[in-house]
Protein backbone atom coordinates (compact mmCIF):
# COMPACT_ATOMS: atom_id res chain seq x y z
CA UNK A 1 0.00 0.00 0.00
CA UNK A 2 2.95 2.16 0.96
CA UNK A 3 4.47 1.63 -2.37
CA UNK A 4 1.32 2.49 -4.00
CA UNK A 5 0.49 5.41 -2.70
CA UNK A 6 4.20 6.74 -3.49
CA UNK A 7 3.72 5.94 -6.88
CA UNK A 8 -0.07 7.65 -7.18
CA UNK A 9 1.89 10.77 -5.30
CA UNK A 10 4.38 10.87 -8.27
CA UNK A 11 1.37 10.39 -10.84
CA UNK A 12 2.45 6.71 -11.70
CA UNK A 13 -0.55 5.92 -12.30
CA UNK A 14 -0.40 2.50 -13.73
CA UNK A 15 1.92 1.13 -11.44
CA UNK A 16 -0.14 2.07 -8.49
CA UNK A 17 -2.33 0.17 -9.78
CA UNK A 18 -0.31 -2.88 -10.51
CA UNK A 19 0.84 -2.18 -6.53
CA UNK A 20 -2.88 -2.08 -5.39
CA UNK A 21 -3.97 -5.05 -7.46
CA UNK A 22 -0.89 -6.91 -5.64
CA UNK A 23 -2.36 -6.09 -2.45
CA UNK A 24 -5.93 -6.90 -3.92
CA UNK A 25 -5.42 -10.37 -3.88
CA UNK A 26 -4.08 -10.57 -0.72
CA UNK A 27 -6.11 -12.35 1.66
CA UNK A 28 -7.13 -11.88 5.68
CA UNK A 29 -6.68 -8.13 4.68
CA UNK A 30 -8.50 -5.89 7.45
CA UNK A 31 -12.04 -3.73 6.37
CA UNK A 32 -9.71 -0.77 7.20
CA UNK A 33 -7.10 -2.35 4.71
CA UNK A 34 -9.89 -2.64 2.01
CA UNK A 35 -11.26 1.47 2.32
CA UNK A 36 -7.60 2.58 1.74
CA UNK A 37 -7.68 0.32 -1.10
CA UNK A 38 -11.07 1.38 -2.57
CA UNK A 39 -10.01 5.09 -2.04
CA UNK A 40 -6.95 4.63 -3.97
CA UNK A 41 -8.49 2.75 -6.70
CA UNK A 42 -11.46 5.56 -6.57
CA UNK A 43 -9.02 8.65 -6.59
CA UNK A 44 -6.71 6.91 -9.86
CA UNK A 45 -9.78 6.08 -11.35
CA UNK A 46 -11.18 9.45 -12.14
CA UNK A 47 -7.32 10.59 -12.83
CA UNK A 48 -7.43 8.26 -15.83
CA UNK A 49 -11.00 8.38 -17.00
CA UNK A 50 -12.07 4.99 -15.28
CA UNK A 51 -15.03 6.44 -14.62
CA UNK A 52 -16.95 2.89 -14.03
CA UNK A 53 -14.05 1.75 -11.68
CA UNK A 54 -14.54 5.04 -10.14
CA UNK A 55 -18.24 4.61 -9.18
CA UNK A 56 -17.42 1.56 -8.10
CA UNK A 57 -14.29 2.40 -5.87
CA UNK A 58 -15.62 5.88 -4.64
CA UNK A 59 -18.95 3.97 -4.05
CA UNK A 60 -17.17 1.08 -1.61
CA UNK A 61 -15.52 3.93 -0.19
CA UNK A 62 -18.62 6.05 1.01
CA UNK A 63 -20.48 2.35 2.40
CA UNK A 64 -17.15 1.71 4.57
CA UNK A 65 -17.60 2.27 8.57
CA UNK A 66 -14.19 4.07 8.19
CA UNK A 67 -15.30 6.57 5.89
CA UNK A 68 -15.51 10.08 7.14
CA UNK A 69 -18.95 11.29 7.77
CA UNK A 70 -17.52 15.23 7.02
CA UNK A 71 -16.99 13.84 3.45
CA UNK A 72 -20.35 12.91 2.93
CA UNK A 73 -21.66 15.84 0.63
CA UNK A 74 -18.57 15.92 -1.72
CA UNK A 75 -18.47 12.36 -1.73
CA UNK A 76 -22.52 12.03 -3.32
CA UNK A 77 -22.09 15.02 -5.25
CA UNK A 78 -19.19 12.48 -6.98
CA UNK A 79 -21.16 9.87 -7.55
CA UNK A 80 -24.49 11.30 -8.86
CA UNK A 81 -21.74 13.02 -11.40
CA UNK A 82 -20.09 9.94 -12.14
CA UNK A 83 -23.09 7.68 -12.80
CA UNK A 84 -24.82 10.49 -15.04
CA UNK A 85 -21.98 10.60 -16.82
CA UNK A 86 -21.73 7.07 -17.06
CA UNK A 87 -25.80 7.34 -18.13
CA UNK A 88 -26.25 4.90 -14.94
CA UNK A 89 -29.33 7.38 -14.71
CA UNK A 90 -31.04 6.19 -11.81
CA UNK A 91 -28.46 5.71 -9.65
CA UNK A 92 -27.40 9.26 -10.45
CA UNK A 93 -31.03 9.93 -9.63
CA UNK A 94 -30.55 8.14 -6.23
CA UNK A 95 -27.46 10.06 -5.31
CA UNK A 96 -28.96 13.82 -6.30
CA UNK A 97 -31.58 13.17 -4.10
CA UNK A 98 -30.05 12.02 -1.22
CA UNK A 99 -28.22 15.23 -2.09
CA UNK A 100 -31.19 17.42 -2.52
CA UNK A 101 -32.89 15.34 1.28
CA UNK A 102 -29.39 16.52 2.74
CA UNK A 103 -29.76 20.08 2.24
CA UNK A 104 -26.65 20.25 0.71
CA UNK A 105 -28.04 20.28 -3.31
CA UNK A 106 -26.12 23.26 -5.42
CA UNK A 107 -28.42 24.23 -8.50
CA UNK A 108 -26.29 22.07 -10.66
CA UNK A 109 -27.16 19.33 -8.62
CA UNK A 110 -31.39 20.20 -9.35
CA UNK A 111 -30.07 20.32 -13.35
CA UNK A 112 -28.27 16.73 -12.73
CA UNK A 113 -31.40 15.00 -11.38
CA UNK A 114 -34.26 16.51 -13.57
CA UNK A 115 -32.42 15.41 -16.97
CA UNK A 116 -31.27 12.11 -15.33
CA UNK A 117 -35.37 11.46 -14.88
CA UNK A 118 -36.02 13.00 -18.34
CA UNK A 119 -33.18 10.93 -20.57
CA UNK A 120 -34.41 7.95 -18.40
CA UNK A 121 -37.89 8.11 -19.88
CA UNK A 122 -39.30 9.39 -16.90
CA UNK A 123 -41.65 12.45 -17.90
CA UNK A 124 -43.88 12.05 -14.97
CA UNK A 125 -41.49 12.52 -12.51
CA UNK A 126 -39.21 15.57 -14.48
CA UNK A 127 -42.80 17.46 -14.65
CA UNK A 128 -43.11 16.76 -10.96
CA UNK A 129 -39.59 17.13 -9.54
CA UNK A 130 -38.87 20.27 -12.10
CA UNK A 131 -42.41 21.89 -10.92
CA UNK A 132 -41.57 21.46 -7.44
CA UNK A 133 -37.82 22.96 -7.70
CA UNK A 134 -39.17 26.24 -9.94
CA UNK A 135 -42.32 26.80 -8.05
CA UNK A 136 -39.60 26.49 -4.39
CA UNK A 137 -37.15 29.38 -6.59
CA UNK A 138 -40.47 31.58 -7.32
CA UNK A 139 -41.05 31.33 -3.94
CA UNK A 140 -37.49 32.87 -3.10
CA UNK A 141 -38.27 35.67 -5.86
CA UNK A 142 -35.83 33.90 -7.63
CA UNK A 143 -35.99 34.17 -11.81
CA UNK A 144 -36.33 30.34 -13.29
CA UNK A 145 -33.98 29.00 -15.55
CA UNK A 146 -35.18 28.87 -18.86
CA UNK A 147 -33.89 25.10 -19.62
CA UNK A 148 -36.33 23.85 -16.47
CA UNK A 149 -39.40 25.52 -17.64
CA UNK A 150 -38.48 23.76 -21.26
CA UNK A 151 -37.88 20.49 -19.58
CA UNK A 152 -41.47 20.87 -18.04
CA UNK A 153 -42.86 21.77 -21.47
CA UNK A 154 -41.12 18.92 -23.20
CA UNK A 155 -41.92 16.50 -20.51
CA UNK A 156 -45.56 17.65 -20.43
CA UNK A 157 -46.22 17.54 -24.26
CA UNK A 158 -45.01 13.59 -24.28
CA UNK A 159 -47.39 13.36 -21.54
CA UNK A 160 -50.10 15.18 -23.68
CA UNK A 161 -50.96 17.35 -20.63
CA UNK A 162 -52.07 20.34 -22.26
CA UNK A 163 -52.72 22.01 -18.56
CA UNK A 164 -49.87 21.98 -18.00
CA UNK A 165 -48.38 22.93 -21.36
CA UNK A 166 -50.40 26.17 -21.42
CA UNK A 167 -49.58 27.10 -17.50
CA UNK A 168 -45.47 26.51 -18.43
CA UNK A 169 -45.70 28.35 -21.41
CA UNK A 170 -47.40 31.18 -19.20
CA UNK A 171 -44.42 31.02 -17.28
CA UNK A 172 -41.64 31.33 -20.64
CA UNK A 173 -43.63 34.56 -21.82
CA UNK A 174 -43.74 35.59 -18.53
CA UNK A 175 -40.15 35.26 -17.64
CA UNK A 176 -38.77 34.66 -21.22
CA UNK A 177 -41.22 37.02 -23.30
CA UNK A 178 -39.61 35.80 -26.78
CA UNK A 179 -41.91 35.48 -29.49
CA UNK A 180 -41.84 32.32 -30.35
CA UNK A 181 -42.86 31.33 -26.90
CA UNK A 182 -45.92 33.84 -27.19
CA UNK A 183 -46.76 31.61 -30.41
CA UNK A 184 -46.65 28.62 -28.37
CA UNK A 185 -48.77 29.51 -25.74
CA UNK A 186 -51.39 31.10 -27.68
CA UNK A 187 -51.66 28.26 -30.21
CA UNK A 188 -52.28 25.96 -27.54
CA UNK A 189 -55.24 28.50 -26.16
CA UNK A 190 -56.27 28.08 -29.81
CA UNK A 191 -57.02 24.62 -29.91
CA UNK A 192 -58.66 24.71 -25.97
CA UNK A 193 -61.93 22.81 -26.44
CA UNK A 194 -63.90 26.02 -23.78
CA UNK A 195 -63.23 28.44 -26.37
CA UNK A 196 -66.32 30.47 -27.20
CA UNK A 197 -66.09 32.74 -30.75
CA UNK A 198 -65.76 35.80 -28.23
CA UNK A 199 -62.67 34.38 -26.47
CA UNK A 200 -61.21 33.15 -29.73
CA UNK A 201 -61.08 36.79 -31.07
CA UNK A 202 -59.94 38.00 -28.13
CA UNK A 203 -56.80 35.81 -28.18
CA UNK A 204 -56.56 36.74 -31.99
CA UNK A 205 -56.17 40.46 -30.78
CA UNK A 206 -53.67 39.80 -28.50
CA UNK A 207 -51.74 37.32 -31.10
CA UNK A 208 -51.88 40.22 -33.52
CA UNK A 209 -50.51 42.64 -30.84
CA UNK A 210 -47.90 40.71 -30.12
CA UNK A 211 -47.61 39.82 -33.85
CA UNK A 212 -47.52 36.19 -33.94
CA UNK A 213 -49.70 35.24 -36.07
CA UNK A 214 -48.11 33.15 -38.74
CA UNK A 215 -50.76 31.02 -40.48
CA UNK A 216 -53.52 32.48 -43.28
CA UNK A 217 -56.36 30.96 -42.29
CA UNK A 218 -55.76 32.94 -38.58
CA UNK A 219 -56.33 36.08 -40.22
CA UNK A 220 -59.01 34.79 -42.06
CA UNK A 221 -60.85 33.65 -39.15
CA UNK A 222 -60.14 36.78 -37.07
CA UNK A 223 -61.58 38.87 -39.85
CA UNK A 224 -64.98 36.56 -39.46
CA UNK A 225 -64.75 36.74 -36.06
CA UNK A 226 -64.48 40.71 -36.16
CA UNK A 227 -67.53 41.14 -38.82
CA UNK A 228 -69.54 38.75 -36.75
CA UNK A 229 -69.01 40.37 -33.68
CA UNK A 230 -69.27 43.92 -34.67
CA UNK A 231 -65.86 45.13 -35.40
CA UNK A 232 -65.40 45.45 -39.18
CA UNK A 233 -62.53 48.14 -38.92
CA UNK A 234 -60.67 45.81 -37.35
CA UNK A 235 -61.28 43.10 -39.85
CA UNK A 236 -60.12 45.39 -42.35
CA UNK A 237 -56.84 46.35 -40.51
CA UNK A 238 -55.92 42.71 -40.03
CA UNK A 239 -56.54 41.29 -43.35
CA UNK A 240 -54.59 44.44 -44.97
CA UNK A 241 -52.08 43.60 -42.14
CA UNK A 242 -51.96 39.89 -43.83
CA UNK A 243 -52.16 41.34 -47.72
CA UNK A 244 -48.92 44.03 -46.18
CA UNK A 245 -47.03 40.65 -44.90
CA UNK A 246 -47.40 37.89 -47.71
CA UNK A 247 -49.36 35.74 -45.58
CA UNK A 248 -52.01 34.24 -48.47
CA UNK A 249 -49.59 31.36 -50.34
CA UNK A 250 -51.87 31.56 -53.74
CA UNK A 251 -54.18 33.09 -55.99
CA UNK A 252 -57.50 31.54 -54.43
CA UNK A 253 -56.36 32.20 -50.83
CA UNK A 254 -55.97 35.59 -51.82
CA UNK A 255 -59.15 36.19 -54.01
CA UNK A 256 -60.65 34.67 -50.84
CA UNK A 257 -59.47 37.26 -48.52
CA UNK A 258 -59.43 39.80 -51.17
CA UNK A 259 -63.58 39.55 -51.29
CA UNK A 260 -63.36 39.19 -47.14
CA UNK A 261 -61.35 42.91 -47.25
CA UNK A 262 -64.08 43.96 -49.78
CA UNK A 263 -67.27 43.04 -47.69
CA UNK A 264 -65.53 44.53 -44.08
CA UNK A 265 -64.81 47.55 -46.07
CA UNK A 266 -68.09 48.01 -46.79
CA UNK A 267 -69.81 47.24 -43.64
CA UNK A 268 -67.06 49.32 -41.66
CA UNK A 269 -68.11 52.12 -43.79
CA UNK A 270 -71.55 51.91 -43.21
CA UNK A 271 -71.28 51.49 -39.30
CA UNK A 272 -68.81 54.11 -39.25
CA UNK A 273 -71.73 56.15 -40.65
CA UNK A 274 -74.14 55.42 -37.90
CA UNK A 275 -71.75 56.09 -34.87
CA UNK A 276 -73.33 59.25 -34.04
CA UNK A 277 -76.47 57.82 -33.46
CA UNK A 278 -75.15 54.86 -32.05
CA UNK A 279 -73.75 57.46 -29.35
CA UNK A 280 -77.04 58.96 -28.80
CA UNK A 281 -78.79 55.73 -28.10
CA UNK A 282 -76.40 54.90 -25.78
CA UNK A 283 -76.29 58.00 -23.60
CA UNK A 284 -79.89 57.76 -22.99
CA UNK A 285 -79.54 53.98 -22.44
CA UNK A 286 -80.12 52.37 -19.09
CA UNK A 287 -78.39 49.63 -19.27
CA UNK A 288 -74.65 49.77 -19.99
CA UNK A 289 -74.68 47.15 -23.31
CA UNK A 290 -75.16 49.91 -25.71
CA UNK A 291 -72.14 51.65 -24.34
CA UNK A 292 -69.74 48.36 -24.70
CA UNK A 293 -70.88 47.75 -27.86
CA UNK A 294 -70.08 52.19 -28.99
CA UNK A 295 -66.65 51.32 -26.91
CA UNK A 296 -66.03 47.97 -28.96
CA UNK A 297 -66.59 50.46 -32.31
CA UNK A 298 -64.43 52.89 -31.26
CA UNK A 299 -61.73 50.30 -30.92
CA UNK A 300 -62.39 48.90 -33.97
CA UNK A 301 -61.64 51.99 -35.69
CA UNK A 302 -58.52 53.07 -33.39
CA UNK A 303 -60.77 56.08 -31.15
CA UNK A 304 -58.73 54.80 -28.54
CA UNK A 305 -59.94 57.45 -26.03
CA UNK A 306 -63.58 57.45 -27.34
CA UNK A 307 -63.82 53.50 -26.77
CA UNK A 308 -62.42 53.92 -23.27
CA UNK A 309 -64.92 56.56 -22.06
CA UNK A 310 -67.44 55.03 -23.60
CA UNK A 311 -66.73 51.48 -21.69
CA UNK A 312 -66.43 53.42 -18.54
CA UNK A 313 -69.54 54.18 -18.62
CA UNK A 314 -70.99 50.73 -19.53
CA UNK A 315 -69.42 49.74 -16.98
CA UNK A 316 -71.23 52.23 -14.26
CA UNK A 317 -74.29 50.66 -15.65
CA UNK A 318 -76.30 48.00 -14.86
CA UNK A 319 -78.00 45.24 -17.51
CA UNK A 320 -74.13 44.12 -18.74
CA UNK A 321 -74.27 40.43 -19.88
CA UNK A 322 -70.42 39.97 -19.65
CA UNK A 323 -68.75 42.47 -17.67
CA UNK A 324 -65.59 40.70 -17.63
CA UNK A 325 -65.02 40.70 -21.38
CA UNK A 326 -66.02 44.60 -20.87
CA UNK A 327 -63.31 45.14 -18.70
CA UNK A 328 -60.51 43.20 -20.65
CA UNK A 329 -61.82 45.64 -23.27
CA UNK A 330 -61.06 48.83 -21.27
CA UNK A 331 -58.15 47.37 -20.19
CA UNK A 332 -57.08 47.01 -24.17
CA UNK A 333 -58.26 50.66 -25.01
CA UNK A 334 -56.46 52.65 -22.33
CA UNK A 335 -52.92 50.72 -23.08
CA UNK A 336 -53.64 51.21 -26.99
CA UNK A 337 -54.52 55.08 -25.60
CA UNK A 338 -50.98 54.71 -24.04
CA UNK A 339 -52.06 54.41 -20.33
CA UNK A 340 -50.29 51.86 -19.42
CA UNK A 341 -50.92 52.31 -15.81
CA UNK A 342 -54.71 52.33 -15.89
CA UNK A 343 -54.46 49.38 -18.28
CA UNK A 344 -52.72 47.04 -15.74
CA UNK A 345 -55.04 48.44 -13.00
CA UNK A 346 -58.19 47.49 -15.18
CA UNK A 347 -57.24 43.54 -16.52
CA UNK A 348 -56.51 42.90 -12.32
CA UNK A 349 -59.98 43.64 -12.13
CA UNK A 350 -61.24 41.32 -14.73
CA UNK A 351 -63.40 39.07 -12.73
CA UNK A 352 -65.77 35.74 -12.98
CA UNK A 353 -65.07 33.80 -16.53
CA UNK A 354 -61.86 32.04 -16.38
CA UNK A 355 -61.12 32.27 -20.04
CA UNK A 356 -61.33 36.19 -19.51
CA UNK A 357 -59.74 36.04 -16.95
CA UNK A 358 -56.59 33.91 -18.05
CA UNK A 359 -57.00 36.59 -20.85
CA UNK A 360 -56.89 40.00 -18.67
CA UNK A 361 -53.63 38.39 -17.41
CA UNK A 362 -51.62 37.70 -20.77
CA UNK A 363 -53.07 41.57 -21.66
CA UNK A 364 -51.50 42.53 -18.21
CA UNK A 365 -48.24 40.16 -18.84
CA UNK A 366 -48.08 42.02 -22.32
CA UNK A 367 -48.52 45.60 -20.59
CA UNK A 368 -45.56 44.82 -18.41
CA UNK A 369 -43.33 44.12 -21.12
CA UNK A 370 -44.36 46.92 -23.67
Amino acid sequence: LKAAQDAMQAKRYQEALGKLREVQAISGKSAYDQYLIDEMFGYIAVRTKDYAEAARALEAGLNSPYFDKAETAQRINALAQLNYTLKNYEKAISYGLRAVKGGFADDDMYTLVAQAYYLNGDNRDTKRFVENYVEELVRRGQTPKEQYLQLINSACAKLEDSECITRTLERLVSYYPKPEYWQNLLYSLFQAKDQTDKSMLHLYRLAAEVDVLKRPQDYTEMAQLAIDQGSPGEAVRILQKGFEKKVFPDARTQAKNQRLLAAAERQAASDKAALGKVAKDAATDGTGSKDVSLGLAYLSYQEYDKAVAALNRGLTKPGLSNESEARLLLGIAQLEAGKKEDAMKTFRTVKGDPKFVRLANLWNLHARQA
